[in-house]
């Protein structure tokens, strides 16, 4: 019986300091909530404030970069066929849109960031161009194209359109490579018909 009350004062004692500890009076609640609503609209002020902007750069940077991803694209799914002509074709396609990319209202840094994005764009692109009949050849500019585009997509957008980063293990002399692919669906541009599905989605860009 002494125990039970020796008990019983302990738990009373432990809930009334949990209880102190929780209990504020109803001016600190009120000022708690104030700042809380205050916070969360300051919170929610810079959230838009960044979406803006971000929308506002989209909108002046993205100039043809659609052009430059269908480019993209439809090189890709040409490689994932075994295509050399298409390719080629792609190739040129993404050159020809370099060429048209409207930069005139491009800030001072984000021509920079384009220019050394371009730059290696326009010199694999012009290699798998004039490579139709030779598919390694293509494949080894296109992995190096593919990062030049992954830059290009984090310096500027995707265009709108959801995008996935693929891996494969094996391409590039078995060091790994990326791509870029408009679905969810594992198709190899480094290995073709031989491996289609060798690879993962590592990111999932929006």
């Amino acid at each position: 019986m002494k125990n039970t009350i020796i008990g019983l004062a302990i738990a009373g004692t432990t809930l009334a300091a949990c209880n102190s500890g929780n209990n504020k009076t109803t001016d600190t609640k009120q000022r708690d909530v104030q700042n809380d609503t205050s916070i969360a609209g300051h919170q929610q002020a810079t959230t838009d404030t960044t979406g803006s902007q971000a929308a506002t750069a989209g909108n002046t940077a993205i100039f043809s970069a659609k052009e430059l991803i269908a480019g993209y694209l439809q090189l890709k799914n040409a490689l994932t066929k075994d295509n050399g002509k298409e390719a080629a074709a792609a190739g040129d396609a993404i050159v020809t849109a370099l060429a048209k990319a409207d930069i005139k209202n491009l800030s001072k840094e984000q021509l920079k960031s384009y220019s050394d994005i371009a730059d290696g764009l326009k010199e694999n692109a012009e290699h798998i161009g004039a490579n139709a009949g030779r598919i390694e050849h293509q494949r080894e500019h296109f992995e190096m194209l593919s990062k030049d585009m992954e830059d290009l997509v984090k310096a500027f957008g995707n265009g709108g359109q959801v995008l996935y980063k693929d891996f494969c293990p094996m391409a590039n002399d078995g060091k790994g490579a990326i791509w870029l692919s408009e679905v969810k669906e594992i198709k190899n541009p480094y290995l073709g018909g031989k491996m289609p599905t060798c690879g993962s989605v590592k990111e999932t860009i929006q």
